[in-house]
């Protein structure tokens, strides 16, 4: 069974502007727009409509009424924008919140509103805090998106409409709550079918030859006979657990409950499944309006709470509740088989298989960050800056091999830098080089090793490759770019070895 809950909000625009500036309090202010060369009015403020100003007047025609009048300029887009922000404000209350233009959000509220001690305590919690941040609205809650949009709307009686009575409640309402066209609703009310309990109970076959297909879908959906969707403002994780507080959160003690509940409930999901996180996020709605988010990742994919608390851990000091959280969402924004690794008995090293290696590269990167530890992996090319890449994740593996028959540097820069070298001709290695205005002399030196840069890929010059001992037993791998020319020729540093 599905419950929804449609909010209204009457004068959306100039409630939100005179949230934002209180000194509108008690003036007569419009919001206009400009259509077939005239400017009408979009939206007009209490004061306004008690004055007899209302939306879809024209400017001129107000201002004969009250000459001093405000007139903003309704930015196309701006209200769907404002609905947006407010529908994702409610995602605090249900996982699954809509927009309904131009003047209302909608919520699937089924298996939400017992947290706060059933319907009438839900639906006047979410009213009061609207209310609070200056937003005019009405609310309803029924079995049907139609209904509850309707009841919001044009109801007179109780809000709450019990489960499979959507039928009586919509009798007295006016046709122009089926969320039909103009021009069906002016032909309804010629016919003096000025409410649908007049003609709710009218064959299909006679409403469907006089006002259409689309009139009998509104009617059906309304009643629950035709089905209806909403699409999320943001499109709810296939992972993912939520917390409501029964009072906001604020100490550290009480936010590593929750972290741990979440986990338990999540990954007790995924081991269902043998599934695993790579990457979640927790996100915290405080009563402030605000959110707090913070992210961990790991290098092999997991299940195990008492790792991924760990990490978490790592990142509370970050959380800042403010006044208070009152709902955690844990969501697994990246998740992947989780594969069992079997030991060998013969063999004490069992290298990046290693379970408690994967645990120590995570807690290091929760700690000093992922950009920090890097694993390499040998891709086909022979040109240095594409001879390697980064891994994804430590299982992942190549059939390429490292190249061994000349040895390459630990930490290769990314990109070579120019230096100052002496050295005999044509081929024969540096006798010194300067690098950082330090000169180092050459006791050993080995090459050269030419490398052909890939003329498919990119123009420009060979490069021969020699790998240099200072007088202080640094190493270093420095390169001639090209053939020997006096004038032409350029050294360039390009790494250091251990």
């Amino acid at each position: 069974m599905k419950r929804y809950l449609s909010i209204w909000f009457p004068n959306l625009l100039c409630d939100y502007l005179a949230f934002k500036k209180p000194e509108l309090k008690g003036t007569v202010y419009v919001f206009t727009r400009s259509e077939r060369g005239r400017i009408m009015i979009s939206a007009a403020s209490r004061e306004a409509e008690n004055q007899g100003i209302f939306a879809n007047m024209v400017l001129a025609d107000a201002k004969a009424v009250v000459p001093d009048i405000l007139a903003f300029d309704d930015q196309e887009g701006f209200a769907k924008k404002l609905l947006t922000r407010i529908a994702k404000w409610g995602i605090r209350f249900s996982p699954f919140v809509a927009i309904q233009e131009p003047d209302g959000i909608i919520l699937d509220s089924y298996g939400c509103s017992h947290l706060w001690g059933g319907e009438e305590g839900y639906l006047k919690h979410i009213l009061d805090k609207l209310t609070e941040s200056g937003y005019g609205c009405r609310g309803s809650i029924s079995d049907t998106i139609g209904t509850s949009w309707a009841i919001a709307r044009f109801g007179k009686k109780a809000p709450i409409i019990a489960p499979a009575q959507q039928y009586n409640a919509i009798l007295n309402l006016p046709p122009v709550a089926l969320r039909v066209e103009e021009a069906t609703y002016q032909k309804l009310h010629k016919l003096g079918l000025d409410k649908i309990g007049k003609f709710i109970q009218m064959p299909r076959s006679v409403l469907r030859r006089r006002f259409g297909n689309d009139f009998i879908l509104r009617l059906g959906q309304i009643l629950g006979t035709e089905e209806e969707t909403i699409t999320p403002v943001i499109v709810v994780a296939p992972y993912e657990e939520r917390l409501p507080c029964l009072e906001p959160i604020r100490t550290k003690p009480a936010i590593e409950i929750a972290i741990e509940k979440l986990l338990e409930s999540l990954c007790a999901r995924l081991a269902t499944e043998g599934l695993g996180i790579r990457s979640a996020e927790l996100r915290g709605y405080r009563l402030d309006g605000q959110m707090t988010q913070t992210r961990i990742g790991t290098n092999r994919s997991t299940h195990e709470v008492k790792h991924l608390f760990k990490l978490f851990e790592l990142k509370i000091a970050l959380i800042e509740p403010a006044l208070g959280i009152e709902l955690f969402i844990l969501t697994a924004t990246k998740t992947e088989p989780v594969y069992l690794h079997q030991e060998k008995l013969w063999s004490a090293k069992p290298g990046l298989a290693d379970d408690n290696l994967a645990k120590l590269l995570d807690r290091l990167a929760g700690k000093i960050g992922p950009q920090a530890i890097k694993r390499y992996i040998p891709q086909a090319n022979h040109w240095p800056e594409r001879c390697l890449r980064p891994a994804l994740s430590l299982e992942e593996k190549t059939e390429i091999k490292w190249q061994k028959a000349n040895p390459r540097p630990s930490e290769l820069l990314n990109r070579p830098v120019p230096v100052q070298v002496t050295a005999p001709i044509p081929d024969y290695p540096p006798m010194n080089f300067r690098y950082r205005e330090e000169l180092h002399i050459v006791r050993k030196a080995d090459g050269p090793e030419r490398i052909e840069r890939e003329w498919w890929m990119e123009p420009g010059e060979h490069r021969d490759y020699y790998i240099l001992e200072d007088d202080r037993g640094r190493r270093y791998w420095v390169f001639r770019s090209g053939h020997y020319d006096e004038e032409k020729s350029a050294w360039f540093l390009h790494g250091f070895f251990a």
